[in-house]
């Protein structure tokens, strides 16, 4: 099974897919392009492709094609630093590139894989989401054709997205794509492309092309809801809010200010949209609700959330494990402590581990700690999340010298992450103190 070629054969050719800087793409449109492209990528004899483009219809279309040619696409973050990305291609195994232009360039695959191309075949995968573990191993997401479709359906259960819904979209695609953008095209309905950052034009784009559906982060949420001229957004029907938690005075503005409440939802690349608050979103905005028709949630003695439920991810690839050696049964452990209350709703009261939300994407300390600490004059490093009015949290960093004496200078440090790791994830204050807490076991407290 190909889940693009179930949505090429479900859809309305004469129906709009897309629109983009004013102009309309039809899903005929979109159609013909992406197999064109599929045509040149299928014969690459590499079997994970990566897309190394910007959002916009070109991502589209190239991502499709990857897919729609049998290959496992692999999407390339444009804030990855060059070792970022260089760490990407290794541990997943591609040999090929597309870039935004459509152009393709092969590179050459690491001899010894941490996982084997056998079994990862044999998984029918579509799509790895390259990621950073809780402890900074790496390790890449696997979702293979049919665990996409039973996931997208799933949550679709809940959105109830269809050909007269059209989804603002202001997310990265490199992020969100393979779960998101495909469900809207599988439920045949518009995606409106804005790649602005102001609130103005976002909502331009919105009221200009009737965008009826809203999908981001508590961070578009709070620029939206500050949004100064008074307009209104008469056609909006359900905005949906992920990523990070999302702060009680974003849920009041945002609803005061359209008229329509954020429906809290939790997003899991491991396991889809399991819960989403779209019954008491404007009574409980602090909750992310309760489970999606197909899904179950359980929080165990230790206030730990476990979930269960369709399209649960196939594999970690590096290091190599599958579904059933990860989940304990059916349960998927997603390291978030929660509470149920008396209606059942669910709430998040933080992570097991030590994520930070930087304006909707993850940084994990231990990966910024690790860059750091290859730095000669520094001894230890521990960085925590500082709220921040805007992004939600930025990384802050105190450093430990080797020599005290000659301690390492602020910008070198700074120099040092920005060359190493993505533009979020560099600290925005780094800190030189003489020792950090650590645990009992000598790890680093938090």
């Amino acid at each position: 099974m190909n889940i693009v070629e179930r949505i090429f054969r479900d859809a309305d050719r004469s129906a709009v897919a897309l629109i983009s800087e004013g102009q309309e793409v039809t899903y005929g449109s979109l159609i013909e392009q992406a197999e064109a492209a599929a045509a040149r990528i299928a014969a690459l004899p590499a079997a994970q492709v990566a897309l190394d483009c910007p959002n916009g219809v070109a991502h589209v279309v190239l991502a499709l094609a990857i897919v729609r040619a049998g290959k496992c696409l692999v999407p390339m973050a444009g804030e990855l630093s060059q070792r970022e990305r260089e760490r990407v291609l290794r541990e997943t195994g591609v040999g090929a590139i597309v870039n935004g232009h459509g152009e393709i360039r092969s590179v050459p695959v690491a001899d010894e894989l941490g996982f084997d191309q056998n079994a990862l075949a044999a998984l029918n995968p579509a799509f790895i989401r390259f990621s950073s573990g809780t402890t900074g191993t790496s390790k890449g997401i696997v979702l293979s054709h049919e665990s996409l479709l039973a996931r997208v359906t799933a949550a679709n259960r809940g959105l109830g997205i269809g050909p007269a819904d059209r989804v603002v979209w202001i997310l990265p695609m490199a992020h969100h794509f393979a779960v998101s953008i495909m469900l809207y095209l599988l439920h045949g309905a518009t995606t409106i492309i804005e790649n602005s950052h102001l609130a103005e034009d976002v909502l331009s784009a919105a009221t200009t092309h009737d965008g009826t559906v809203l999908y981001g982060a508590p961070f578009h949420h709070a620029m939206l809801a500050a949004e100064g001229s008074g307009r209104a957004w008469p056609k909006l029907r359900l905005a949906v809010s992920t990523a990070a938690t999302l702060p009680l005075a974003t849920a009041q503005a945002f609803d005061q200010r359209y008229g329509v409440p954020l429906a809290q939802g939790l997003g899991i690349i491991e396991v889809g949209l399991p819960l989403l608050n779209l019954e008491r979103s404007r009574e409980k905005p602090a909750s992310v609700g309760r489970p999606l028709p197909d899904y179950a949630a359980e929080v165990r003695s230790e206030g730990e959330l476990f979930l269960r439920g369709p399209g649960m991810f196939d594999a970690y690839l590096h290091p190599w494990r599958t579904r059933a050696e990860v989940l304990e049964g059916e349960w998927f452990h997603t390291g978030d402590l929660a509470r149920i209350d008396e209606d059942g709703d669910i709430h998040l009261l933080g992570r097991s581990h030590s994520v930070i939300n930087v304006a909707g994407l993850k940084c994990f300390p231990e990966e910024i700690e690790a860059v750091l600490c290859e730095m000669p004059e520094v001894h230890r490093a521990r960085v925590i999340g500082k709220p921040n009015a805007r992004f939600g949290a930025v990384p802050v960093a105190e450093i430990v010298p080797r020599d005290p004496v000659n301690p390492p200078k602020i910008s070198a440090l700074a120099a040092y992450c920005r060359g190493a790791l993505a533009r979020y994830k560099v600290p925005v204050e780094f800190k030189l103190v003489e020792s950090v807490p650590l645990t009992p076991s000598g790890k680093i407290q938090r």
